[in-house]
This record gives C-alpha cells, structure tokens and sequence, in this order.
C-alpha cells in the first residue's frame, strides 16, 4: 500500500518527540500505516463522519482516517508529549482534527457533539480499556451519541465482548454488549505489530449499537451481572444475595432456576432478572 499522506514515518515522529510508550497510560504504539489504515477502513464509510479516538499516541490511526476522508476527527489524548505531534497532523489537515487533552473517562461526548452523530475508533489504553466500553454501553438515553465503535483490545478482552451463553469468556462484559449492541471480532493483531510489543495478541471489534435494545435499567442490570459472575461457580440462588433481597423470589419472578450458574442465562434472563431487581428496589424507596 502505498505511504497514506506525505508527514514523516511514525518512527522518526517519536523519536523527535520523545515519546517513548509509558506503560502507566497503558501505550503500545502501532507504527505500520497500512495496518492503521485497516482499521480505519472497519469504520467505512468515513466521508462526512465525525469520529472519536481515543489515546492516538503519535498519530497512526489519526492520519489513516483523516487521510481516507472522516470530515472531523476529534482525537482525545491525556499524554501531552504527544500533543505537539498531534499538532503537526492538525496542520496538515486544516479544520478537521481537534485535540482534546484529558482524560477520556472524563470526556462529555454528547456537550462535543450536540445533536450529531458520532463512530469511535481507537487502539485504546489497555488500562481504560474495558471501563470506556462499559461506560458507552451503558450511556443514557439511548439510541446514543455514536453509530458505530471500532476498538482494539487484548484478544481475550475481544473473546469476553462478543461470547455466547455457555462460552467459556461468557460474562458481564457479553450480557452488556449483546444487550445493547451486535459485536463481531474483525482480525487480530500480533504483538509485533506494536512498540513496545504486548505480551498478548489483540483484536479489532466492531460494534453496532441495537436501535430497540429490550428495555431495561443500566444501573440495575450492572448490579446483577457484577452479582451474578462475581461468583460464577455458586448458583444464582447463592450468587445473588450479595444484591440483599430475597434470591428465591426474584429468582422465581424471572422464571429462573435457583440451581442455574450464571454462564447458563441468556441476555434475556439477565434482563429480567434486572427489571424485577429495580422494580423491588424502588418498591423498597
């Protein structure tokens, strides 16, 4: 593939600005610009979005999607060493990359975007990984601020997200996901591919958030799944009594086994289970 703009190779960019990946901000830098590219292309089509990354790091990912056409790229970025770099591909793209330095568990996406619509697509932080996700999936109100995420995470991260009931990954993080949206693992990455290389192969995701998730209570369906997988290898009518209600009954309301482990319910029981939980904790206000 040929080089996707005319900025300088990844390499020479972090040389110049020192920025050597720190492994408390959880970097691992990808420096292949056809491989940056692929990603960028899981997100098609890009003309006209608006796309959200997350930790871009010396630019990779940013430049392949501003050079395959996204109209605005808002790149959020807690390592300041980066900024200056980020800056660089700002001016080669005039009026179409704004850098945000924070936190992005801190970023408020719906004050940034108004009314529009966004797609997130990031090689996120390891160590914000798996809270940024939740954080999306669980959004108020929804349909949400974004069509599409296109993320890469550790590959057994990748397995949780997208597992079926009776899988070994199945969890909390796949009764979140399958609720609200339809995950696919896209390709891997090998550890290679990264500076400095992980210890673990990672995943391209691709989510599409559901437009008719069945309706149910965020809060009240986190606290079930953190209950119920908790102690997975208990059954539920044992897991469950950490939530302090009567187990048997909210069970037997949701048309539940009391002898049933966790890995052995459905998105749909969850959702029960979550419904007849928040109606007893208001019934109890």
């Amino acid at each position: 593939m040929a080089q996707i703009d005319d900025l300088p190779p990844l390499r020479d960019v972090i040389r110049r600005h020192a920025l050597s990946a720190k492994k408390s901000l959880g970097q691992n830098f990808l420096l292949d610009l056809n491989l940056t590219a692929r990603i960028a292309r899981a997100a098609e089509p890009l003309e006209g979005a608006t796309v959200i990354e997350v930790g871009p790091g010396p630019g990779g990912l940013t430049r392949a999607l501003l050079a395959l056409g996204a109209t605005r790229v808002i790149a959020i970025e807690r390592d300041r060493r980066a900024i200056a770099a980020l800056q660089e591909i700002a001016a080669r793209y005039p009026d179409r990359l704004e850098i945000v330095a924070g936190d992005a568990l801190e970023f408020d996406a719906r004050a940034q975007l108004g009314r529009e619509r966004a797609r997130v697509v990031a090689n996120l932080p390891y160590n914000i990984a798996t809270a940024l996700l939740i954080n999306w999936l669980t959004v108020e109100p929804w349909p949400p601020w974004y069509d599409m995420l296109v993320l890469m995470f550790q590959r057994e991260v990748a397995m949780r997200i997208v597992a079926k009931v009776g899988d070994k990954s199945y969890g909390r993080l796949a009764v979140l996901a399958g609720w609200r949206c339809q995950a696919k693992i896209l390709f891997d990455v090998a550890p290679t591919a990264f500076v400095p290389p992980p210890k673990v192969t990672s995943s391209v995701v691709r989510l599409v958030p559901r437009a008719e998730p069945l309706a149910c209570d965020a809060v009240a369906l986190q606290r079930v799944t953190e209950a119920a997988f908790g102690q997975r290898r208990k059954m539920l009518r044992q897991s469950l009594k950490s939530l302090a209600v009567d187990a048997a009954a909210l069970l037997s309301d949701a048309r539940i086994e009391p002898t049933a482990r966790a890995e052995e319910i459905a998105v749909e029981g969850f959702v029960r289970l979550a419904n007849i939980f928040a109606g007893q904790a208001k019934a109890r206000v």
